[in-house]
């Protein structure tokens, strides 16, 4: 099943929280994650820089990390998410600002704009996505082992029973491969990039993953 870009919040057997973002992709698989100072950003590959041209959506930050939440997302509302957080405005109400203030990707599939938060040292995460036709804002309570997530296409909800039940990670650059191709995420097709972050003692450690061919 096709269901283009995902984000997902999971914890570990241990209690580790993460955020976690796929790029999935039909119509621009040639791109790549990229670390930056304290984010993580979607980029062309080399020799593909004029798909921009094309679609200017295709190319933000990802992951941003802001104190102890980390924030992943498919768009440009991350940078506005993330500033909200770092004023000091509680974690619902900035998702759910930003997301209405933004709206959907004006492109030719009127994309949605989806996005995932974790703080860590707690049980609650947040997703969220806006679409033509409905803003979903939904708070969930991470049970060690569980990861729930929602898609731009087909699992466009954040619904409770959309959940692996067999996440469980050691690392940032693990949990990036789960997100590729494993658990839940298996069946879920066309995988090119993954960014995310995982908390750890001093905050979050941060990976990217490119997909297999």
């Amino acid at each position: 099943m096709y269901v283009g870009r995902i984000v997902a919040i999971g914890a570990t057997q241990s209690g580790r929280v993460a955020a976690m973002y796929r790029v999935s992709s039909r119509s621009f698989p040639n791109r790549q994650a990229k670390v930056l100072p304290g984010a993580v950003a979607v980029v062309p590959k080399p020799g593909f820089e004029n798909d921009i041209q094309k679609n200017p959506y295709i190319a933000y930050n990802c992951l941003r990390l802001v104190g102890n939440v980390a924030v992943a997302t498919n768009g440009s509302h991350t940078d506005p998410i993330a500033e909200k957080i770092a004023s000091g405005m509680n974690l619902r109400d900035a998702l759910a600002t930003v997301l209405l203030a933004l709206d959907y990707e004006h492109d030719q599939l009127s994309t949605p704009r989806i996005a995932a938060l974790v703080q860590a040292g707690s049980d609650r995460a947040w997703l969220g996505i806006v679409r033509p036709d409905a803003l979903f804002v939904r708070e969930f309570r991470l049970q060690p082992g569980t990861a729930y997530y929602v898609c731009t296409y087909e699992h466009n909800e954040p619904l409770p029973e959309r959940v692996d039940t067999a996440f469980d990670v050691a690392s940032a650059d693990e949990a990036c491969q789960y997100v590729l191709g494993k658990g839940a995420f298996a069946a879920l097709e066309r995988p090119v990039t993954a960014a995310c972050a995982l908390a750890s003692p001093n905050g979050f450690e941060t990976a990217i993953a490119d997909a297999q061919p």
